[in-house]
Order: C-alpha cells, then sequence, then structure tokens
C-alpha cells in the first residue's frame, strides 16, 4: 500500500467522525427549530365575548363551543348563531393569533347578514390550546372539515331542526387562508372564499415563524426548518402541495384574494394564485390593502372598518343566491368602499 493511500485513509477516518457528527447535529438542529415553532406563541385573548358583549348586543350572544376533531383531538370555537337556514363562515386567524383576532370581524358580519359565525382557535393556538402543537396548516384541514360536521349539528332555537343552511363561506388570513382554500377544495358547499395575505406553501409559514423566533441567519435556519420538516412530520398531516396546486381543483367559487405592503412576500405569493384557478370560480383581488388581515389588530378604528366592510360586502354579495333564509330576515350589505388599488 503507497504512503499516500494510506494517508487518504488516514484523512478520511479522521474526517468522517466529524462529517457525521456535523450531519447528525444539522438533523437535530432542524428538528428542533420546526419543534419550537410548532407551539405557537400564545398571551391571553385581546377580547372575549364577556368583554365585547359590553359594547354589542350581538357580543353578548356569542357562545364558547366545542367539538371532535377527525382525529379524535378536541378543538373549540366562538359560534355566533344566525337566522334559521341562512348560510354559515368560518373565520380562520394566522398563525401565532388566535380567535379573539377575527371576533370584531365575526360580530359585524353576524349583524350584516344574520348568518351563522363560527370562529375557532386553530390548533396550538390560544390560551391553553386544546391541542397543544400546530402542523402549519396540514392537520388544520381536517380539523375545518370537522368544525363544518359542527355546524350541521347545531339545532335552531326550538332545538328541533338544523340551525345552519347547506351554504358555507370561508375567510382566512395567512396559513387560515390556506387552510380555507384546502377545505373549498375538498366541499362543494363552500360557495364563498376570502384569502388574506396567502403563502405558496406551508413551508413559507413554517419558515416565517421560526425567522420571527430566530432572526440571526435567518436564511440557514429556515431552510434547515424546512428539512427538518420532513423527519418532525414523518407520520403526521404536514401539507406540502402547493396553494397554486390546490386552487386548480377549486371549482366554481367566489374568491376575493386581499394581500397588502404590509407583508410583501405574501402580497407576492397571493398575486400569482390570482393566476392559478382553473376559470369555473369568480376571482377578484385587491393587493394594494392598508390595513389586511396581518396586521387589522394595529389599525386605526377607521382602517379596520374600512377593511371588514369590504370583507362583509363581498360575503354577502356571494352567497345571497344560496341563502335559504326568509326574505324578510335578509339584510342589504352597505357598499363597501373602493379606496384600493384592484388588480
Amino acid at each position: 500500500m503507497s504512503k499516500s493511500t494510506r494517508l487518504i485513509k488516514s484523512v478520511f477516518r479522521l474526517v468522517l467522525p466529524v462529517l457525521v457528527l456535523m450531519v447528525l447535529a444539522s438533523m437535530v438542529a432542524s428538528v428542533w427549530f420546526v419543534h419550537s415553532t410548532a407551539e405557537p406563541p400564545r398571551s391571553n385573548y385581546l377580547v372575549t365575548p364577556e368583554k365585547y358583549g359590553r359594547l354589542s348586543s350581538r357580543g353578548a350572544q356569542v357562545t364558547n363551543e366545542t367539538w371532535e376533531n377527525r382525529d379524535g383531538t378536541q378543538a373549540r370555537g366562538w359560534l355566533l348563531r344566525g337566522n334559521k337556514k341562512a348560510p354559515a363562515v368560518i373565520l380562520l386567524h394566522k398563525y401565532g393569533a388566535d380567535r379573539s383576532h377575527v371576533l370584531n370581524l365575526g360580530v359585524k358580519l353576524n349583524e350584516a347578514t344574520n348568518y351563522t359565525v363560527l370562529m375557532p382557535d386553530q390548533r396550538g393556538h390560544g390560551p391553553q390550546p386544546l391541542v397543544r402543537m400546530t402542523s402549519f396548516g396540514g392537520c388544520e384541514i381536517e380539523d375545518v372539515l370537522a368544525a363544518t360536521d359542527f355546524l350541521k349539528s347545531v339545532k335552531d332555537s326550538e332545538k328541533k331542526k338544523p340551525l345552519v343552511g347547506n351554504s358555507i363561506g370561508l375567510y382566512g388570513v395567512e396559513m387560515g387562508g390556506l387552510v380555507a382554500l384546502s377545505v373549498a377544495s375538498k366541499l362543494s358547499n363552500v360557495r364563498a372564499l376570502v384569502l388574506d395575505s396567502v403563502p405558496l406553501f406551508s413551508d413559507d409559514v413554517l419558515a416565517s415563524a421560526v425567522d420571527q423566533k430566530y432572526p440571526f441567519a435567518s436564511f440557514v435556519t429556515s431552510e434547515l426548518a424546512k428539512g427538518g420538516s420532513y423527519l418532525y412530520f414523518a407520520t403526521g398531516c404536514y401539507e406540502r402541495a402547493s396553494v397554486c396546486d390546490i386552487a386548480k381543483s377549486v371549482n366554481e367559487k367566489e374568491v376575493l384574494l386581499l394581500a397588502g405592503m404590509d407583508a410583501p412576500a405574501l402580497r407576492s405569493s397571493t398575486s400569482q394564485i390570482s393566476g392559478c384557478f382553473n376559470g369555473t370560480s369568480k376571482i377578484t383581488t385587491f393587493t394594494n390593502m392598508s390595513p389586511t388581515g396581518v396586521n387589522i389588530v394595529t389599525a386605526g378604528l377607521d382602517q379596520a372598518d374600512s377593511y371588514e366592510q369590504k370583507v362583509i360586502y363581498f360575503l354577502k354579495s356571494a352567497l345571497e343566491d344560496h341563502d335559504e333564509q326568509k326574505p324578510q330576515d335578509r339584510k342589504k350589505p352597505e357598499p363597501a368602499a373602493e379606496n384600493e388599488a384592484k388588480e
């Protein structure tokens, strides 16, 4: 054996353990980044129905409900009942938020339309969540399907017949928008869809969460986390399909896409999604919104009201042809302000 061959083997024996350790360290770090962000930041609710009810008679009618997810875990949400046979709307918050972020919109929507409104905490979110970890928009799809099953079980005031009509509207911000779109692709009775600042992949929700928690070397940490998701969710329900591919399977819906400069990356992805639908749906896009659902809770009252009225007007207009409540019980929506650029 030549000296050069022996030298190479000696170096290899020295380097191999280091390489193995580096690979193992990278794998451990990647899984840790996922694990640490799969438990979202939590705080007390911004406002509760009890406090909101002091200002609004409708807010005082919100009830706290629980139901079973399809995997056997428990879910919870605030429910505001509407008129018998009227459509229902489910409002889905972003990653790191909770149901209190959509409470004001939910109450105003119910006041303006008499629709039943469900505002769930997505898994892992809200104080003392019933499910500890999020899956960044994967298991949440099945959770929202279970929420639609729950709505079917809600009875009218006499507790004899179903309260909710057949038609459903969905509203989702960021991760909530990703989930809403996936649910709409599976249910034909979802007639209206509002998607605000939607990422292209669940990986983007994960990467954004990692960037916010570990801002140092954010590109490296987010890429490690994306790789770690394959190990962490190896037996889970992580969603790997692109939102664009999902949009291609969405048929005969009315869709409102919203985005703004408060989240430039999500503005870009939302604009891309507008071209992914297959042509059977009616798409309306506003990508110069201020505020968007991403930062609605920090907006001024007038700005927040303008945003909410746009969402309410769209949902009312999109669902009114499928509204089974008595004509005398229906409410006409106020026209939304058209002060944002439409693309």
